[in-house]
Parts: structure tokens; sequence; C-alpha cells
């Protein structure tokens, strides 16, 4: 290559570098709102767990259960029904609704006594990538921390949560890491739920750096001392 076409191609890489870091970032569709750390989370049932289910006026009706894999649970006159995804309080309006016209007083209570393995995913610029066991009440902050903390080349403006919604579609949330760690903003620093995701990108300037290992340096022998950066 000559050197004319060299300065001529590192030229086109400033001037894009410098469109790409000034350009203004198109607004991005409103989505839905997660809990922040400060909100109270109350627990949804899960295949695998263990529920004790007590009668107060009824006790030959208890049952200690576990969830099965298809979500469900085997009780007594009801038969099957599936639980898995609801809390236990919507349970408990559940079974109270169909003992109803089975027992008088139907009067509930369900305690969960063993949980499942619960797990989030942290994926992208993190040292430790991969499935970490989630403790009561995580945040996206302590888990990207149990995950071995970010790259240099995050983007920590626009970390994103991906969470299943009850109709199994997918809700995706940008959380802005800055805020919470600079400006104490509590509100970015979502309370994170079973299988959830956690996506930390890479920050534009480790994206171009990148494109330009890719596509530069390993195709044009730079000479030692030239660089595309200041």
């Amino acid at each position: 290559m000559k050197r004319t076409h060299f300065f001529s191609l590192l030229f086109v890489l400033l001037l894009l570098s410098a469109c790409m870091s000034g350009r203004s970032k198109p607004p991005s569709a409103q989505l839905p709102v997660l809990s922040p750390a400060n909100a109270l989370q109350e627990y949804v049932i899960q295949r695998g767990d263990q529920l004790d289910i007590k009668f107060f006026y009824n006790p030959e009706l208890n049952e200690l259960v576990a969830v099965r894999p298809d979500g469900r649970i085997s009780l007594q006159l009801v038969k099957e029904v599936m639980v898995a995804g609801m809390t236990p309080a919507q349970l408990n309006e559940q079974l109270t609704t169909k003992y109803a016209p089975l027992i008088r007083k139907p009067e509930i209570s369900i305690i969960v006594r063993s949980f499942t393995a619960q797990k989030v995913f942290v994926d992208g610029e993190v040292n430790k990538p991969g499935l970490i066991g989630l403790n009561d009440s995580m945040t996206v902050i302590q888990a990207i921390s149990q995950a071995g903390g970010f790259k240099d080349t995050a983007n920590l403006d626009e970390v994103f949560i991906i969470r299943r919604g009850g109709d199994n579609s997918f809700v995706t949330t940008p959380v802005n890491l800055k805020r919470i760690l600079k400006d104490g903003d509590n509100m970015q620093n979502i309370v994170l739920l079973p299988n959830d995701v956690v996506l930390v990108p890479k920050s534009n300037i480790a994206s171009i750096d990148l494109w330009v290992d890719q596509h530069i340096r390993k195709l044009v022998p730079v000479p030692f001392g030239v660089g595309v950066g200041p």
C-alpha cells in the first residue's frame, strides 16, 4: 500500500471516530421500569421449591409439597394446581377460591420451606462472565461485583437488564451505572430476580479500537510510533 493511501485511510478513521463520538444518540423506546434497590420484592415461587400448605381449620389437608418441573403441585380435593410464577399471596388467594366450595372456613397459610438455587447471568465487559448465585435482594451493582467487576472497556452509561415477562416475552431495561457509582442514584440500582440477565456492553471507544485492531493493525503494517489516536 502506498504511503499516501495509508495516511488517507488514517484520516478517514479519525473522521469516523469524531463523527461517532459527537453524534447525538437517538432516543430509545420507553421501556417498563424495573424495581429499584429500595423496593420490596415479593418472592415468586419457582420449580423445585418446597411449599408448606397449612389449613387452620382443616389440618387433615395440610401438605408439604414440592413444585414439579412442570410448575404444578398436587393437592387433596383440588388435584393439580399451577404455582410456578406466582407469589405466595397469589397462590393463597387461588387456593382459597378453589377450596371455598369444598370446605368451611378455608383459611390457608403458605410457607416456602426451601428454595431452588436461584441464579442470574452476567455477560459482556466483566472480568468473570457467567452464572452467579442470587442472594437476597441482590442489586445490579452487586451482581457485577460478583462477576469480577467491569472492565475498562465497559460502557457504564447503559447496562442492560433482560428479564422474562409473564407472557414469556423479554423486557429490556437500561441502567446507568455512572449515576449509581458517582451520584448515588439508587433508583438505577435495580434488584434482580431469578434468571435475569445483566449485559454490560462495550464502550464506543472500545468498539472503535477493536475495529481498528481487526481491520487496520492486522492488515496494514503500521510503523513503530505511528498510531491512530493522539
